[in-house]
């Protein structure tokens, strides 16, 4: 069976960016190139956006809602299968939005660099011998 070229690639690629949106806290936002910064693809931005539209398809749910663009901006609405569900979701969790736009953005950014080093987990720390 012949592999479709990028499409490993593609789905490693998400399931990054999916590991990450599943731990954004309910009342924060972050933004679609501070996750492509935190997984090593800065300026791949538009490509974790690709991945938020596509995050209905998995199985376990992806808080989508809770990314939004570097200034705040509700840049995905339409994909939620309505203009406003994506206001109504982020509203259900106490954030503020006025005119598609996150209010005290820079206070509710959860930033992945600050809230966790890694993806994966640490090795164990060797005991010292005394």
């Amino acid at each position: 069976m012949k592999k479709e070229k990028g499409k490993r690639d593609e789905t490693s690629f998400f399931e990054k960016v999916y590991t990450i949106v599943r731990r954004i806290p309910a009342g924060r936002v972050t933004s679609y190139g501070a996750i492509a910064e935190y997984i090593g693809t800065k300026g791949s931005a538009r490509m974790v956006g690709w991945a938020m539209n596509s995050s209905h398809t998995q199985t376990s749910d992806i808080p989508a809602h809770r990314v939004v663009n570097r200034v705040g901006l509700l840049t995905g609405k339409h994909h939620f299968g309505g203009l406003k569900v994506m206001q109504q979701l982020l509203e259900s969790e106490g954030i503020g939005v006025e005119e598609d736009k996150v209010v005290k953005f820079e206070e509710l950014f959860w930033d992945p660099k600050k809230e966790f080093i890694s993806l994966t987990p640490s090795p164990p720390l060797l005991k010292k011998r005394g």
